[in-house]
């Protein structure tokens, strides 16, 4: 029996009145919640701090979950592509993985032309040296380029100023190439429509039995951040072409100037492109996977530098300056989060303090009612991964303390961490690259 097929705009349609009536729901339940807290704090205040913690994050999740459910992505018409495509890794003291990294792509099962280029971006130690003995033991075509001006968007833009492909891939050192990664992620660029102009593929993470903050953020990848770039692959706008490992053409890239000088040059990269009225894919079945953050210290890096990269994006682009609906929607989201981080850091995290000692005017029973539709998003990407896992011969490991971990915990350090990204940004520090 012939599948009724559904358009992208009623997905969308059907998605957001989900979500209208799922927070529509809390907010009549909440009501007694409302007026309690309003009792000791006013009514405004009450309404202000309930909404960033319950009615707006309950109403992105039944989102998430409806689109999720009736999210069909059709199989690439053209399964092997062979289209010749550049690879740049752009490395700055990266000698401990720079080899191994290549020796990933020279087990590509892809039946293109490959041309990797290694940018070293001021590096003092081996990485040179690595990358080019990895080239000449693996036979692979490989140059190593030079880019003194320090910062990643230099060393890309140098890479890409040598490219004479169609199509460029951008991996991060560290990142380890599914043996299939490079056939899938081509294969959905070239399946696509003309104005598709990048396509970013899935990141999991590579050293999730380091400790328990790397366990953590092995269900982050898998997922948090695989669900939201499903999410965003539907509606033909993926927020984050991620220079860890994304695909892009490039003549849209250089059409737009390059990767810009900011520290979320992808965000803000991707961005430009649906401003120009581009679209960008997500592949689930292009995966690479990449070393997470092993330290707290490290972690709170990374993630604040996100942060700051989403408030780059937002400075130049306004949501409402978006020229399609879903981008508007999508850009509109992450203008949002700074709130959802501010009330979570702010009134969350030290109203969950006192319910400890009996005190539930912020953090009691009603809070709980966002945690369902959570864990029936995440049930749902969980399906959905395994699937993908199978059809590329892997396996989910066991990670169940991680899992609880991050169900729990993990936005009590993600909240704070984004909100010291804005406050960095706001106050425009020193930018750090790693």
């Amino acid at each position: 029996m012939k599948k009724r097929y559904v358009s992208v705009k009623n997905k969308f349609w059907i998605s957001q009145t989900a979500a209208i009536l799922w927070m529509s729901a809390s907010i009549l339940i909440s009501l007694p919640w409302v007026r309690e807290l309003a009792e000791i704090i006013g009514l405004p205040f009450a309404i202000f701090i309930i909404a960033g913690i319950a009615y707006i994050p309950g109403y992105l999740n039944a989102f998430l979950v409806c689109s999720l459910w009736i999210d069909r992505q059709p199989r690439p018409k053209i399964i092997s592509p062979d289209v010749p495509v550049t690879v740049i890794i752009a490395a700055r003291n990266e000698e401990r993985n720079i080899g191994t990294t290549i020796h990933y792509i020279s087990k590509q099962d892809y039946e293109g032309e490959m041309q990797v280029i290694v940018v070293d971006n001021g590096s003092t130690d081996e990485t040179v040296a690595r990358a080019k003995k990895a080239g000449v033991e693996l036979k692979l075509n490989i140059r190593v380029l030079l880019e003194e001006e320090t910062g990643k968007f230099h060393a890309l833009n140098r890479g890409i100023s040598e490219t004479n492909s169609g199509f460029v891939l951008t991996l991060d050192a560290d990142t380890l190439l599914h043996k299939s990664a490079i056939r899938h992620i081509v294969a959905r660029m070239v399946s696509s429509p003309e104005d598709v102009c990048a396509v970013a593929g899935t990141i999991l993470a590579r050293n999730s039995r380091e400790n328990l903050l790397t366990k953590m953020q092995e269900w982050d990848y898998f997922l948090g951040i695989a669900a939201i770039k499903r999410l965003q692959g539907l509606y033909q706008g993926t927020l984050v072409a991620q220079g860890a490992f994304s695909l892009y053409k490039t003549e849209a890239v250089k059409e737009i100037g390059g990767w810009p000088e900011a520290i979320g040059e992808d965000i803000v990269l991707t961005w430009r492109f649906l401003h120009r009225n581009y679209r960008v894919y997500f592949e689930p079945l292009a995966v690479a996977f990449t070393e997470v953050p092993s330290t707290f210290r490290h972690f709170a890096k990374q993630r604040s530098r996100w942060a700051r990269g989403m408030i780059e994006a937002l400075k130049e682009m306004k949501p409402w300056h978006q020229p399609v609906l879903f981008a508007k929607f999508l850009t509109g989201i992450n203008f949002i989060m700074p709130y959802l981080d501010f009330t979570y850091t702010v009134f969350w995290i030290p109203g969950l303090i006192l319910a400890f000692f009996g005190y539930f005017w912020i953090v009691g029973p009603m809070t709980l009612f966002v945690l369902p539709i959570t864990l029936i998003s995440y049930f749902s990407i969980y399906s959905y991964q395994k699937k993908v896992f199978m059809e590329l011969d892997l396996r989910v490991r066991k990670n169940t303390a991680g899992f609880f971990l991050f169900v729990l915990t993990y936005q009590i350090l993600m909240s704070p961490v984004s909100v010291w990204g804005y406050i960095q940004e706001f106050f425009r520090l020193r930018r750090i690259w790693k």
